[in-house]
């Protein structure tokens, strides 16, 4: 029994982890798409990274 009490505790924390990443993530790209909206977005979405010297 204390196995499947310690395999909870894993789960719901992990769980709650998933859900805190999943959370942070759809606020990130909410405020990238408000930001490309509103023209403030730092990059451009479709941009080619530079190349160097060399080619």
């Amino acid at each position: 029994m204390k196995n499947d009490a310690t395999r909870n505790e894993r789960l719901k924390a992990a769980l709650r982890d998933n859900l805190k990443r999943r959370k942070a993530q759809t606020r990130v790209r909410g405020q990238a798409s408000a930001a490309a909206e509103t023209g403030d977005a730092g990059e451009r979405p479709n941009a080619k990274p530079d190349r160097d010297a060399d080619g």
